[in-house]
């Protein structure tokens, strides 16, 4: 088949005010684009490197750069050349967009989903910070059905209380991003419980998750950081009710449908997640996001703005891409 020209682009999104979690805050969104043109139709797809993962915006770009002319648009080809991570993400979801323009077939119908893609309920993240500036923010979101409180620790149970004064009516879920330690496990979760808070996200560091195993769990529990691909899931049996699929982590859409569906299988509930990002992103993701019990997918709601033809969001729903953006 025809080799692919492949073209990747850095570019920088400004974030409206500050995204903090447990490990930092940041001010803007680093994406990494990829194009792939087959000299009639360009398919592209976005990427965000992730420290946590030991990614930056060189080593995402060095990766994809050095796949250049070594496939075509075979996606089970390409889950053999690159591992699961941001870069394998942004090429392909490029392949998905450039295989549904070329045979002007909507992606979700590449993708096996019997119907088109309905709008859903997408969290809202409220930043880390002091228990006053983060019920604040809640009181601005209140009228949202999905809140997404970020946690870092010490002082959790006081944050996480202001934050349902303050949006009495929303549901809430809860990140900790590894922030949690066995020893504040039981008080965390038990604050979180006694607010009706539905879920938290990865409480203990991944690889130091064991205590799940014996703890007796108030409320589910979803994996973030512990799970990548389907082959990081057996190891998370028993410890989590959960997990939750981004394609930056799995490297992409294939990845992300096949985890999903694998991830039922083995009893788990899903989530589907993101990063701080541009609708290119969210629009892949929106397909996994068909099936999940909680969606969170604001990316774009955190920058100061978003790009043309982005996903629209209106009250608490997300709406799926139109072909103008992806797919």
């Amino acid at each position: 088949m025809k080799k692919l020209t492949l073209r990747v682009a850095h570019e920088i999104w400004p974030i409206a005010g500050a995204f903090t979690i447990s490990r930092g805050s940041k001010m803007q969104a680093d994406v990494v684009v990829v194009e792939l043109d087959d000299g009639v139709r360009r398919g592209r797809g976005e990427c965000v490197p992730y420290p946590r993962y030991d990614e930056t915006v060189a080593s995402v770009t060095a990766q994809i750069t050095a796949i250049a002319g070594k496939f075509d648009s075979n996606r089970t080809e390409l889950q053999g050349l690159m591992p699961a991570g941001a870069a394998r993400n942004a090429v392909d979801c490029a392949l998905w967009d450039l295989e549904a323009k070329s045979r002007a077939v909507p992606v979700h119908e590449l993708a096996g989903l019997k119907v088109p893609p309905q709008p859903l309920v997408t969290a809202l993240t409220i930043s880390l910070n002091s228990p006053d500036t983060m019920a604040a923010a809640a009181g601005e979101a209140s009228a949202r059905r999905l809140l997404k409180v970020k946690l870092g620790g010490d002082g959790d149970p006081e944050r996480i209380r202001a934050v349902r004064r303050a949006a009495p009516n929303a549901e809430l879920i809860v990140d900790a991003n590894e922030a949690w330690r066995p020893e504040n496990l039981a008080d965390n979760l038990a604050a979180c419980a006694d607010v009706g808070v539905t879920l938290v996200e990865q409480p203990l560091p991944a690889g130091a998750d064991e205590a799940l195993a014996t703890f007796k769990r108030p409320i589910p529990v979803c994996a973030d950081e512990s799970v990548h691909d389907r082959a990081s899931l057996r190891s998370l049996v028993g410890k989590y009710d959960a997990v939750n699929v981004k394609l930056d982590k799995t490297g992409g859409l294939t990845e992300a449908l096949a985890l999903a569906a694998e991830a039922e299988r083995l009893g788990f509930a899903t989530m589907v997640g993101c990063m701080v990002c541009t609708s290119l992103s969210i629009a892949p993701a929106m397909l996994v996001a068909q099936r999940a019990r909680v969606v969170d997918l604001d990316g774009p709601l955190l920058l100061a703005r978003d790009r043309p033809h982005g996903l629209r969001y209106e009250d608490s729903l997300v709406y799926p891409a139109t072909p103008d953006l992806w797919g």
